[in-house]
C-alpha cells in the first residue's frame, strides 16, 4: 500500500469506531471503544479530517506547548460560513476565555483572578452549608423509597455555590442550569443540526441574562465578582460598553465552567460510589482517601472526554504530519485508559499515584479546579457519614453527547 492510501485508510477504518461512540451504547459504556483507538496508535487520522490523539503523554505534550492554540475565533472565521464554527454560540464562545490565545488569553485571565485562600474558605463554608443542606432533601426522598442523586444534589450543589458566589437570585438558578445543558452543544465533538440550535438559543438567553446582570451591577456595585471585574475592566477599557462586554463574557465563562463539568464529576464521583460496597467501605474506613477518590475519579471517567487545539505551525506529532491550523482532537477519555501511563487502567484505585489531565493543562489549565474539587471533597466526606446504606438501584442514563459526559439521572435507594 502506497504512502498517500494510508491516511485514507485510516480514516476509514476509525470511521466506525466513531460512528459506535455516538450511538447510546457508545456514550453510556465509550472504553471498550477508546481501546480499540489506543490499539490504532498515539495520533491517528480523524473520520472527518484532522488528527485524534489517545496517548496520555502526547495528549500532555499538546496540552502544555505553546505550538498548539486554542481554535479562536480567527482560527473560526477562517472555516467559512455554513461551517459549524460559523454557528452564533460558537462565535460567542470564541470571545470567553476558554477559546483565547495569547496575548488576549493572558490579558483576560489576569483580569479575571484567582480563587485565592479567603475566597475557597468562604465558598468552602457555602459548600458545606448547602450539602448539608441537599443531603437532607435527598435523605427525605429516600425514607419513601428511590430518589434520583443526580436531580437533586448533582446538579444542585454547583449552581447553588457558583449562584451564592457571583450573587444570582436564586429564582434563576434553575434556568440558568438548564441552559448550560443546551449551550454546551456548541462545544461538542461532532453537534448535529439540531443541537447547534439548542445551543444557539440558550447563549442568546444566556448573552441577554448576563448583560442584563453587569449593566444592574454597574448601577448597583457590591461586594461581588461582577462588580469586582467591572472595576478591574473599566481600567482596560476606556469604552464603558465593550468593558461591560468583556465581564460578560467572563461571567458567562465561569458560569459555564463550574456548572456542567463540576455537577458530572459530582455524579459520576456518586456513581462509583455506590455501585461497589468495597469501594464505599475503603474510603469510609480511611476518610483520608477523600481527596485520592476524587482525583480517581476525573481519571478514570473525567466530565471531560476531548479537548480541541490547532497547530500553530506545520509539525510531526508522534509521526504523523500535522498541517498548521490543522485541529487534533485529544481523547482525554481514552488516554486516561493509557496502558503506557497506568497499570491495570480499568481498574478504579484510589491508591494509585494520580495523574489525569481532566483539568487540561498548560496555561489554559481549569480556572475553577480548586472550586470543583472543594465541592466533590466536601460531598463525599458528608456522603460516607451520612448515608452509609445508599446503593444503586439501575444503571443512569446518558445524554446524547461524546465530549461533555452528563449523567442524565442516578436513581439510589437505602438497602
Amino acid at each position: 500500500m502506497s504512502v498517500a492510501a494510508t491516511p485514507v485508510h485510516d480514516r476509514r477504518a476509525s470511521a466506525s469506531l466513531f460512528s459506535r461512540l455516538r450511538t447510546a451504547g457508545g456514550q453510556a459504556d465509550p472504553f471498550p471503544i477508546y481501546r480499540e483507538l489506543l490499539s490504532r496508535g498515539e495520533v491517528i487520522p480523524a473520520p472527518w479530517g484532522g488528527s485524534v490523539v489517545t496517548s496520555f503523554d502526547v495528549c500532555d505534550q499538546v496540552l502544555r506547548s505553546r505550538d498548539w492554540l486554542e481554535p479562536d475565533k480567527r482560527w473560526r472565521d477562517r472555516q467559512g460560513p455554513g461551517t459549524r464554527w460559523n454557528a452564533s454560540s460558537s462565535q460567542e464562545m470564541s470571545n470567553t476565555l476558554a477559546a483565547l490565545n495569547p496575548p488576549d488569553h493572558t490579558r483576560v485571565r489576569r483580569a479575571a483572578g484567582t480563587f485565592d485562600r479567603s475566597t475557597v474558605e468562604r465558598i468552602s463554608r457555602t459548600v458545606d452549608a448547602t450539602t448539608d443542606r441537599l443531603l437532607d432533601t435527598l435523605s427525605e426522598r429516600l425514607r419513601d423509597g428511590e430518589a434520583d442523586f443526580a436531580a437533586l444534589v448533582g446538579e444542585e450543589l454547583p449552581v447553588a455555590t457558583i449562584g451564592d458566589w457571583l450573587g444570582l437570585p436564586a429564582a434563576d438558578w434553575p434556568r440558568l442550569r438548564e441552559l448550560t445543558h443546551d449551550q454546551v452543544f456548541t462545544q461538542e465533538l461532532l453537534p448535529s443540526a439540531s443541537q447547534l440550535a439548542a445551543s444557539d438559543a440558550a447563549t442568546a438567553e444566556l448573552r441577554t441574562y448576563f448583560m442584563a446582570l453587569v449593566s444592574d451591577r454597574r448601577a448597583h456595585p457590591g461586594e461581588d465578582p461582577v462588580s469586582r471585574w467591572i472595576q478591574t475592566w473599566d481600567k482596560l477599557e476606556a469604552d464603558p460598553d465593550k468593558a461591560n462586554e468583556a465581564v460578560y463574557f467572563l461571567v458567562l465563562f465561569v458560569l459555564l465552567a463550574a456548572l456542567e463539568t463540576t455537577s458530572q464529576l459530582l455524579t459520576t464521583m456518586t456513581l462509583l460510589l455506590v455501585e461497589r460496597p468495597d469501594r464505599w467501605n475503603q474510603v469510609a474506613d480511611h476518610p483520608d482517601l477523600v481527596p485520592a477518590f476524587v482525583e480517581e475519579t476525573l481519571r478514570y471517567d473525567p466530565p471531560t472526554h476531548v479537548i480541541s487545539r490547532v497547530a500553530a505551525e506545520d509539525c510531526v506529532l508522534s509521526g504523523m504530519e500535522i498541517r498548521r491550523d490543522e485541529m487534533v482532537h485529544l481523547m482525554v477519555g481514552a488516554a486516561h485508559r493509557d496502558p503506557a501511563r497506568h497499570s491495570e487502567p480499568d481498574r478504579f484505585d484510589p491508591l494509585r499515584k494520580p495523574a489525569h489531565l481532566a483539568f487540561s493543562g498548560g496555561i489554559h489549565y481549569c480556572l475553577g479546579a480548586p472550586l470543583a474539587r472543594l465541592e466533590a471533597q466536601i460531598l463525599l466526606r458528608q456522603l460516607i457519614r451520612r448515608l452509609p446504606r445508599l446503593t444503586l438501584v439501575r444503571r443512569p442514563s446518558m445524554a446524547p453527547r461524546v465530549a461533555f459526559r452528563r449523567l442524565l439521572n442516578l436513581d439510589v435507594a437505602l438497602a
